[in-house]
């Protein structure tokens, strides 16, 4: 399994980007490495994509829940 939605609920926004930002990275990498042929398991990109989403709709949870509290 990806990320703990738990773990993930408990940072703050700044990790959260953070954590956003490195996934993309590692996206990146591995899209590349599928272009050379050099990736053994293509099914990581999948999962390091859903591992974004994850972080994302808690980064959407988070502004939400704090645009209501206004």
């Amino acid at each position: 399994m990806g990320l703990d939605l738990t773990k993930l609920r408990g940072m703050n926004p700044d990790d959260l980007n953070k954590e956003a930002l490195e996934l993309r990275d590692e996206i990146w990498k591995l899209r590349l490495q599928r272009s050379t042929g050099q990736l053994q398991d293509p099914e990581k990109i999948r999962r390091k994509r859903h591992d974004l989403a994850r972080v994302l709709t808690v980064l959407r949870e988070q502004a939400s829940a704090a645009a209501e509290s206004r």
